[in-house]
């Protein structure tokens, strides 16, 4: 098991101008419309967060794909998992770094694919308005086989993850499908005929993901603790005081603090390094598989209904990693994979690349881990 475990990293595509997010937020936006723009919140907070090795790169530039893979491999990451924004009717977006890594074979990394299967709203921008400016639609057998033709040619790549013969494939709301049983078995089916033994399906948790987590009988599906999980369901480990009692709660939520997007006020700020230092991490079942996160600070994209994790630091992000491969040690039935989250989500503060306060430092955890695994 130890000499087994990959690291894999979420990659976020919207580093390249396209005309829908020209059309919603303005000519030429990118992420870094966002990053560049952020101010401190209050005393201590680290704002603006900007990159430095690769700097404000365009996703259209084949170099910088090779660049990123380079510096990845070069710290242990094993893997990157794109995201992927299928809409449904044939609709997608951002798809352009992906389709132009399929052909760069000079970009080494393994990658697969997570289905970012949600409707974008406004409000995830921090805007008042929470109107859908896409909606997420499923259109059955007919709209799945589709979209598998698209993503076959990617299976197919040498380099794209496979556990046994099975490509590897997250979705990011799993129980959102609402045919799911018809979803994994069109799927199945079209990857055998194609001299596959099916798809290894990772559901990713969400808020009302635990039934769908811990039920066997979806063959094939993973169950995945990720960043929301922790981030909702664990929030208590990541108080400004490691734990609040209900009336504490109740105060926060009067002044404007809340956990829930559309209600908040004011931006809810968790304490990372207490947290990490707290948190138990618990293996439900055979499927699971832990996800974790170095640093959060969405508060460029949502300003005041923002999150943000403060003491987000290298020191904390290692007992944060370490702790959870030591779990994954303790539970050698279960999949050997490390689901970090992420590689380059900088509008979110979430990111492993280098940034110009810590520079490879993070990077850096995830190499002296994977050495202590050898």
């Amino acid at each position: 098991m130890k000499n087994k475990i990959k690291f894999l990293a979420y990659y976020l595509p919207q580093y390249h101008p396209i005309p829908e997010n020209d059309l919603w937020w303005g000519k030429g936006f990118t992420e870094w419309t966002n990053v560049t723009k952020a101010k401190p919140l209050f005393k201590g907070h680290y704002q603006p967060i900007l990159p430095a090795d690769l700097g404000f790169y365009d996703l259209r530039v084949p170099e910088v794909q090779e660049a990123q893979s380079e510096l990845a491999l070069e710290y242990g990451i094993d893997g990157f998992i794109y995201y992927q924004y299928w809409f449904g009717d044939g609709k997608m977006l951002l798809a352009k770094p992906a389709e132009m890594m399929l052909k760069n074979k000079s970009i080494r990394i393994p990658f697969c694919f997570c289905w970012a299967n949600e409707a974008w709203r406004g409000i995830w921008h921090g805007l008042e308005n929470q109107d859908v400016l896409i909606d997420q639609t499923y259109q059955g057998i007919e709209g799945y086989i589709t979209y598998f033709n698209y993503l076959l040619p990617f299976f197919k790549d040498e380099r794209y993850i496979k556990v046994g013969n099975r490509p590897m494939f997250h979705v990011y709301r799993m129980d959102d499908i609402p045919d799911l049983a018809i979803f994994i078995s069109t799927f199945n089916e079209l990857a055998i005929k194609n001299c596959f033994d099916g798809i290894y399906f990772i559901a990713t948790g969400n808020s009302n993901s635990d039934e769908t987590l811990l039920n066997d009988n979806i063959n094939g599906v993973v169950g995945l603790d990720t960043f929301v999980k922790i981030r909702y369901n664990q929030k208590l480990y990541f108080s400004r005081d490691s734990f609040l009692g209900k009336l504490e709660l109740r105060i926060l939520t009067l002044v404007g603090y809340s956990d829930v997007v559309g209600k908040r006020l004011k931006p809810l700020i968790l304490d990372y390094q207490k947290g990490v230092a707290s948190l138990e991490i618990n293996y439900p079942n055979q499927k699971y598989i832990s996800c974790v996160f170095p640093n959060w600070d969405n508060s460029a994209r949502s300003g005041q209904t923002s999150l943000i994790f403060k003491n987000a630091n290298p020191k904390a992000w290692q007992i944060h990693l370490q702790k959870s491969v030591e779990k994954l040690k303790e539970n050698q039935n279960n999949p050997p994979f490390i689901i970090i989250k992420s590689w380059n989500e900088w509008a979110e503060g979430n990111y492993l690349e280098p940034d110009r306060k810590y520079g490879h430092q993070f990077l850096e955890v995830i190499k002296n881990v994977k050495d202590k695994l050898l």
